[in-house]
């Protein structure tokens, strides 16, 4: 297995192994490989962390990067954050995620993009540095400025970029999609059930 960047020829074959990773996970089905495929054609897209893991004949792990934006009220600036990041069911809890996160931040570090911001399992993304986005005033649009939000984590490479002010972040607009166009989309894919499940996010 080895780290390369994805290219045009792997794209279904990424979408399929997103799809799978998050089906029935944090919702019944997923949107996730939806995302994915939109976001290769979108400008916040970035193509130059865009890795996957695997070999020739099969891939078991993929990454993406992106730029959102800080709204500062009086400013916007523009920020990286990670995601989804996907491993073949097959291959979890052997390190590859790990080797896919370790890898793609030390390249955002080298090329001098000075934090990282990302939403997910706050146990998980702690070991790569990881920390509540919320101590630094930035919070996720949507949720309560007066709470610290886990989940949103930010990993800071360059602690003179941050502003000493409230700031909340906005994910891309490819990241907003509608049920309908998710459900056309995956005509494309094998059929898989949908399933709710107690451990599911809440609001779905």
């Amino acid at each position: 297995m080895r780290l390369r960047l994805e290219n045009e020829k792997d794209y279904f074959e990424v979408e399929k192994l997103v799809r799978n990773s998050f089906w029935n996970i944090y919702r019944p089905g997923a949107f996730e490989h939806y995302i994915v495929h939109h976001l290769r054609n979108d400008k916040c897209f970035m193509k130059n962390l865009a890795y996957i893991i695997g070999d020739d004949d099969k891939i078991i792990g993929h990454i993406n990067y992106s730029w959102g934006l800080i709204d500062y009220d009086d400013e916007k600036i523009y920020a990286a954050v990670l995601g989804p990041v996907s491993i073949h069911e097959n291959y979890q809890n052997q390190g590859f995620g790990s080797k896919l996160i370790d890898f793609t931040l030390s390249l955002t570090e080298k090329e001098e993009i000075p934090f990282v911001f990302v939403i997910g399992d706050e146990n998980y993304y702690h070991r790569f540095g990881f920390e509540s986005a919320s101590k630094y005033g930035l919070f996720l649009e949507g949720t309560n400025t007066a709470e610290k939000c886990p989940f949103f984590m930010i990993k800071v490479f360059d602690k003179n970029k941050l502003k000493n002010k409230v700031g909340i972040f906005h994910n891309p607009e490819v990241f907003n999609v509608n049920q309908r166009d998710v459900d056309e989309f995956d005509k494309k894919f094998e059929f898989r059930e949908k399933l709710v499940l107690d451990t599911q996010l809440e609001e779905l």
